[in-house]
């Protein structure tokens, strides 16, 4: 193995192609595929309208036909055995370690032995297979959505998920430890997530990277927004943080989602930070809350050289066990192999 270092690129970077999965198994749907279908299409479509190159996994034939139908020449499918799809958590992590791509693969415990689907811990090899991409295996448990890189060795992570004792059992200087092993200078810590999050408070769902040293978070939604405490203590934290270059964070607040009660009467942990940044296009979960236009307006600030589009992801977000997640959570991005280093972290509003 060669001594040069793993960069993992930041999520704006130019991609070769993005992944996701079509929803194949009903019974992780209270046996509703129509809705999270519905999303997942327009998701796609978006995306390929924008010049994307969408790879599509389908498990089983009539996943293939119905995805087939329904997407018709707006994405490649391939065919791959999953237990879901949320591929950002069970794909790889790409990355490169000189000029040449790499996928990243760890260990996986079904999020903290929640929810044990078979083919989850095999899926990310397939993609990689795939992608034409050589494996790098670390021995530790680590889900995609958890960390958010800004391409220059600076993470944003929750303690909520990396200091779970139902994933490694880590303290903050093992799971620093851990992370550097793949080219992490800095961890940035933030306490917890959001209420209701199967993931145990994923990062994807709260903060996310927009460019170097910048950060976008969320806002509470009105006076019942039952995430109103947690969203100031992130933003809190993220302002008083130093990134591995040892800027301030610049950090931008959006309205949040608010209060968003599912088909079964809960709270989930709906959020406009779940957007998936592609090749000209920033594709943003919306849930028909009186704040998406004002979330979506103030992304397009964030984001001016790209088009940012707001999708319904309310069948994605699903109610009781099944869901839970959003767009970036479905997804993983390819970097384009052939990448100039030199532009590999131009970010919103460079």
């Amino acid at each position: 193995m060669t001594d040069t270092a793993i960069v993992v690129p930041a999520e704006w970077a130019p991609q070769t192609a993005i992944w996701t999965a079509w929803p194949a198994d009903a019974s992780e749907w209270n046996d509703d595929l129509a809705s999270p279908r519905a999303d997942v299409a327009a998701l796609v479509k978006t995306l390929a309208e924008t010049g994307n190159t969408v790879r599509v996994l389908v498990n089983g034939d009539e996943a293939a036909q119905s995805a087939l139908a329904a997407l018709g020449t707006s994405a490649e499918l391939v065919s791959a055995k999953y237990g879901d799809i949320w591929l950002r958590d069970t794909g790889p992590i790409f990355a490169f370690r000189g000029d040449k791509r790499v996928a990243l693969r760890f260990d996986t415990n079904s999020w903290g032995g929640k929810y044990d689907l078979p083919d989850d811990s095999t899926v990310g090899d397939r993609v990689a297979e795939l992608a034409g991409s050589v494996i790098e295996r670390f021995d530790f448990v680590l889900e995609g959505g958890a960390v958010d890189h800004d391409g220059e060795g600076t993470i944003l992570a929750t303690k909520q998920t990396l200091l779970n004792p139902n994933r490694n059992g880590w303290t903050a200087e093992q799971a620093e430890a851990a992370l550097a092993r793949f080219g992490t200078k800095t961890v940035i810590w933030v306490d917890e997530g959001l209420l209701g999050d199967h993931t145990d408070g994923h990062i994807d769902n709260i903060a996310r990277f927009v460019a170097p040293g910048r950060v976008v978070c969320q806002a509470p939604a009105g006076d019942d927004d039952p995430n109103a405490a947690v969203l100031d203590a992130i933003a809190r934290r993220l302002a008083e943080a130093t990134d591995a270059a040892g800027r301030k964070l610049e950090v931008i607040r959006i309205p949040g989602a608010g209060l968003y009660r599912n088909a079964l009467g809960g709270v989930s942990p709906a959020s406009h930070m779940n957007f998936i940044i592609g090749n000209d296009v920033v594709v943003v979960p919306v849930y028909g809350t009186p704040t998406q236009e004002a979330a979506l307006q103030a992304l397009r600030e964030v984001f001016p050289d790209r088009k940012v589009v707001g999708v319904s992801s309310r069948g994605l977000l699903g109610a009781g066990e099944a869901g839970g997640g959003s767009f970036h959570c479905i997804t993983q991005q390819e970097p384009r192999e052939t990448l100039n280093p030199e532009t590999r972290n131009v970010g919103a509003g460079a």
